[in-house]
């Protein structure tokens, strides 16, 4: 016998009960999208509870049965269905737990632990109140009892650093309760239909058919059965001439937005996944046939305009037209409200098209301003949901949405901080990829290029490449003060929108010197392609020049905010920070300059607020070089344990000059994916030197792609930072064509420490250079060996002697390997250099 009934988290989990998950049933594969889902809902009902304590959210159901371990002391059911809903859950009260922990009292671990988490006089398998399948519950158990591996990097620590972080930017200051009140949202707002299945029946049957695939009603499917539900004789006319017009013009998913549209333009709290509900509830108040035919009426006039905003080639009007491809383009549905209400409101004779397309380009100027500001997700939503209420009764709605979105902390940059914020915002992390290269494109555009290049093939270019060649460095050296380093300028520098343009060379510029990408840009057909390749040289100078006459562009193109008073202090991204430190895993480390880099600020700004105020995983912050801060302390007065041994029992391995490791360093690019940024990836081949013999060098890139696209992509890149070095490539002239890296001796006589054999591994040439200057020094050798050592996962003992170690190419994919085998032959060139040098010398005396 099955019983169903509506249950809170609260009830499902206080008192005691084991909910074990069967062995059937997959690991935890909840995604970010989920997650986000989830938090959002969350959020939102905390708000509504505010004002009406009643308020719920129904999130699903779970299948539950009865366990065969059910003691006296506990009742033990089997999790049939709903277990990723169920831990998900569970993992945000354990964050919760220990953010209230951290930031308010001690004692509210003891409480969550006791009514939601732990079964606090219970032993073994039942002292969780859930216990996941095995594959997940060393990760699930170290969240739930807080030891320093909680939070890892599979799917159940990403999800519980993923809530430890988001609580952080939802905890205001000036707010004592906000996290109370998404603890009790969570536990006595969200609501579940929990299932109960006898002892009798069949678990794993249940479990089979609840997973069939089947087609289930959507939202608009339900929608329609009631609207013709209500029109006993009127039905057949109506769904003739409306509603099949409209459901021929528009897809299911585009009806069911529609709906969504229609409720949001009155009550922007409305989510889409209540939108059959919502209107059910509007459609009550409509007493009559007639009424609803109306109605029906009324939501197929406005499925014409959507299907204008979803088909922008179909607006009759070239200035409309051309903002609504643009803002579609942009790929946000929370732009539609606003232009359905345009749209509508020029149909009605309320708004000329002139004056629609000025509305539509104050909200592109508003996203596009907001990217720049490094503030493109922060309460998008919700500011442009509520816009439509706001400017329903302007007399011009351009204006009212001009000033609508000017007003309250809506980060629209104004023109007095675009240079600042393009000088030092990292806009490469912010935003959605496809809205970078939007940007970009857009500004290109504004050239008005006689000769117009197709803008869609192209990728973003890092001018000054990700990586660092020494030539780049040099470059670099031109400009820095005495407290400066390279590495600190290109991290500052590296992924602002001076230093990014649109190509279709980015897998062969790739780290290519200045030189090299000055003469490939000098072809290209862009505007703004020209003016880089105008510089004889690319460092700090160049790029923050770039920015400010980039900022001048900008301006002209896209309107600035009203002149209001001043109500949103841009401050630098703290909240963004925190958020980085709360996502770091145990195991892991990053830098005071990533950080800086992350927010568009300065490593030593960043330092002081690390070290003064009590973020969680402050102590993952370290140095450049992988060490603790001399200023060091903790948070806790009375803790006195030591740094590097907490980060070691987490995982962090450290050297005998105790240094981290920086294989597990996370840099800029890696804390950006922590808090969700969308950062393209390169797929594509670098192009590699032909050595003279393009033959050959296609033989060998052929022979290399059999290895995947990781292991090539890794081996090129060692091959590029070779080159950037000055380095010669040569290939050989066998079947298994081999590539060389030899550094060009002054005889004629090139020295190869590396040997890439492309089937299976490369080798270091120790027993060949031993013989050779200055490696007949043992101790140069030895030093050769330790920083070959570096790559994780190479292992070259120094007790034995020193021939031809091979180490597999998969083994360059590691993080960090490739750039620990560019420093050793960075190391290997520049001795090479400095030996070359003196020889003259030598011979001399």
């Amino acid at each position: 016998m099955v019983k169903a009934s509506e249950i809170s988290v609260q009830k499902l989990l206080e008192g005691s009960y084991s909910y074990q998950i069967p062995l059937y049933q997959r690991t935890y594969s909840w995604t970010r999208d989920q997650l986000e889902r989830l938090w959002e809902d969350v959020v939102t009902l905390a708000e509504e509870r505010s004002e009406d304590a009643k308020a719920t959210h129904f999130i699903g159901s779970i299948v539950l049965a009865p366990g065969a371990g059910n003691g006296p002391g506990v009742h033990e059911y089997l999790v049939v269905d709903g277990q990723q809903r169920l831990t998900t859950l569970t993992l945000l009260l354990a964050a919760v737990r220990d953010h209230r922990r951290d930031h308010e009292a001690p004692q509210h671990f003891d409480r969550i632990n006791e009514k939601y988490l732990l079964n606090k006089w219970e032993s073994g398998v039942h002292r969780y109140k859930l216990l996941p399948t095995q594959a997940d519950r060393a990760s699930y158990q170290a969240c739930i009892d807080a030891t320093p591996h909680a939070g890892g990097t599979d799917g159940i620590g990403t999800a519980y650093r993923y809530f430890q972080s988001q609580l952080i930017a939802a905890d205001d200051p000036d707010d004592p309760v906000d996290i109370e009140r998404i603890e009790e949202a969570v536990t006595a707002g969200l609501a579940l239909v929990s299932v109960t299945t006898s002892v009798e029946d069949n678990t794993y049957r249940i479990f089979e058919s609840l997973n069939n695939t089947g087609l289930q009603l959507t939202q608009g499917d339900l929608l329609r059965n009631y609207i013709f539900m209500r029109l006993p004789t009127q039905g057949e006319t109506v769904y003739q001439s409306l509603w099949l017009p409209l459901q021929n013009q528009l897809e299911s998913r585009d009806l069911e937005l529609l709906f969504w549209l229609d409720l949001v333009q009155k009550d922007p709290s409305v989510k889409q996944t209540d939108t059959y509900e919502a209107q059910k509830r509007r459609m009550e108040r409509l007493k009559t046939e007639d009424d609803i035919r109306q109605d029906v009426e009324r939501l197929a006039r406005l499925g014409g305009l959507l299907s204008v905003i979803l088909k922008p080639n179909t607006e009759h009007d070239a200035s409309v037209r051309t903002r609504l491809q643009r803002l579609r383009a942009w790929g946000t549905t929370t732009v539609y409200p606003i232009l359905l209400f345009l749209l509508d409101q020029r149909a009605q004779g309320a708004a000329s098209s002139e004056t629609i397309a000025q509305a539509m380009l104050y909200l592109e100027s508003f996203l596009v301003r907001r990217v720049l500001a490094g503030q493109a997700t922060t309460g998008i939503n919700r500011i442009l949901l509520g816009a439509v209420v706001e400017i329903q009764k302007a007399e011009d709605v351009a204006a009212g949405l001009h000033r609508y979105l000017s007003t309250g902390r809506k980060y629209f940059l104004r023109d007095d901080r675009l240079v600042s914020a393009l000088q030092t915002i990292p806009f490469y992390l912010n935003g959605r990829s496809n809205q970078r290269k939007l940007i970009l494109q857009w500004l290109e555009e504004s050239f008005e290029n006689k000769e117009p290049v197709d803008l869609t093939t192209l990728t973003i270019e890092h001018v000054m490449p990700r990586t660092l060649t020494q030539e780049w460095r040099n470059d670099l050296a031109r400009d820095l003060t005495a407290d400066e380093t390279a590495e600190e300028i290109h991290e500052a520098l590296l992924h602002t929108l001076g230093n990014l343009t649109l190509t279709g060379y980015n897998s062969s510029l790739s780290n290519s010197p200045f030189a090299v990408k000055r003469a490939q840009l000098t072809q290209s057909g862009l505007r703004m392609n020209q003016s880089i390749a105008k510089h004889q040289t690319w460092g700090r100078p160049e790029i923050l020049a770039r920015a400010e006459s980039l900022a001048q562009r900008i301006a002209q193109i896209w309107p600035a905010p009203v002149d209001v008073a001043e109500t949103t202090p841009f401050a630098p991204g703290w909240m963004l920070m925190e958020q980085a430190v709360a996502a770091l895993p145990p195991g892991g480390w990053t830098t005071y300059g990533d950080l800086a880099a992350l927010i568009g600020s300065h490593p030593v700004p960043v330092g002081q607020r690390v070290a003064t105020r009590p973020l969680k995983n402050g102590h993952r912050v370290l140095q450049a070089a992988g060490t603790i801060s001399p200023g060091f302390r903790w948070y806790e007065t009375d803790r006195t344990d030591d740094p590097i041994q907490v980060l070691s029992e987490e995982g962090v391995q450290f050297d005998d000059q105790n240094r981290a490791d920086p294989a597990q360093r996370l840099d800029v690019d890696d804390l950006a994916r922590l808090v969700g940024a969308d950062l393209e990836e390169s797929t594509e081949p670098l192009a590699v030197p032909d050595g003279g013999t393009p033959e050959r060098r296609d033989s060998f890139l052929n022979q290399l792609t059999d290895n995947g696209a990781d292991v090539t992509q890794a081996v090129l890149r060692v091959i590029n930072e070779w080159s950037g070095l000055g380095g010669a490539v040569r290939y050989g002239s066998a079947a298994m064509t081999s590539c060389y890296l030899e550094y060009p001796m002054a005889d004629g006589q090139p020295m190869a420490p590396v040997i890439i054999y492309p089937n299976a591994h490369f080798e270091v040439v120790f027993m060949y250079l031993q013989g050779h200057e200055p490696f007949q020094d043992p101790a140069l050798l030895e030093e050769l060996r330790v920083r070959i050592n570096q790559i994780p996962g190479v292992d070259i003992p120094g007790n034995q002697p020193l021939k031809r170690p091979n180490i597999r190419l998969e083994t360059l994919v590691h993080k960090g390997a490739v750039e620990a085998l560019g420093d050793a032959l960075r190391w290997f060139y520049d001795t090479m250099n400095i030996c070359e040098k003196k020889a003259p010398e030598l011979q001399k005396s």
